[in-house]
């Protein structure tokens, strides 16, 4: 039987546009941006963490990970959002609100993880491509903002300098004001770790900007190059 030829530039495309539902990933965070603008507290923000959830969810169907990997991803996932709801819900505070916030820093980070790799392995550059990059741009920003919530919630003294409250919409709006490096002024944070962490999330922003968004922009619908096979000995 003659061998099949190997899938070009066209295949890869299409595989992409059939596996990945980057596109729906964008449009969930951008309404947990809209849904977090609010100023949400505790309770509130749950059907923001089942949005992060369900980004996670899509990016895991999209992902190709290990089935049994997969899976377990899953059942942490369904498990500890469960439990963190039913604790928000039980008890408010800010103890369980740092802790919803420490959660959604997590889901987050995973799927951040999730979705980088799996663009990181697409052949030809499409526009799923494109969507995971800018959806892993949005969620880093989402992260910090989950971080800068934790660390006001958690620490006794008040997060921004000025004394300004800590709802969803102020820290969105800090997270996101640092992340592309605006840096208006009117919001700064005031404890030493609040600053290192937006010190950081300045950095990563542009990097991830710079090199890997714009890379993929430049190379929209061409074929990566392979990288050379290591020769045999």
């Amino acid at each position: 039987m003659t061998a099949s030829p190997p899938p070009g530039p066209e295949d890869a495309a299409a595989e992409n546009r059939h596996a990945d539902r980057y596109e729906l990933v964008f449009v969930l965070l951008v309404s947990t941006f809209v849904l977090a603008a609010f100023g949400l507290h505790a309770r509130g923000r749950l059907p923001i963490l089942l949005l992060y959830a369900a980004a996670l969810v899509l990016a895991l169907r999209s992902s190709r990970l290990p089935g049994p990997l997969a899976r377990a991803l899953r059942i942490v996932l369904a498990v500890g959002t469960i439990g963190v709801g039913i604790a928000v819900v039980a008890a408010p505070g800010n103890l369980t609100e740092g802790i919803l916030s420490c959660w959604i820093a997590l889901v987050l980070a995973t799927t951040i993880t999730v979705v980088v790799l799996r663009i990181l392995r697409h052949r030809v550059v499409t526009g799923q491509t494109i969507f995971g990059a800018l959806s892993a741009y949005l969620m880093i920003g989402f992260f910090f903002s989950a971080v800068f919530t934790a660390i006001d919630r958690l620490s006794a003294g008040p997060f921004f300098a000025g004394g300004q409250a800590a709802t969803s919409a102020t820290v969105q709006y800090f997270s996101f004001v640092t992340l592309s490096t605006t840096g208006y002024g009117d919001y700064t944070a005031l404890s030493t770790g609040g600053r290192s962490m937006a010190v950081l999330e300045a950095l990563l922003g542009q990097i991830f900007l710079v090199t890997l968004v714009a890379r993929l922009v430049a190379l929209f619908g061409t074929a990566r190059p392979e990288r050379p096979r290591a020769r045999d000995r």
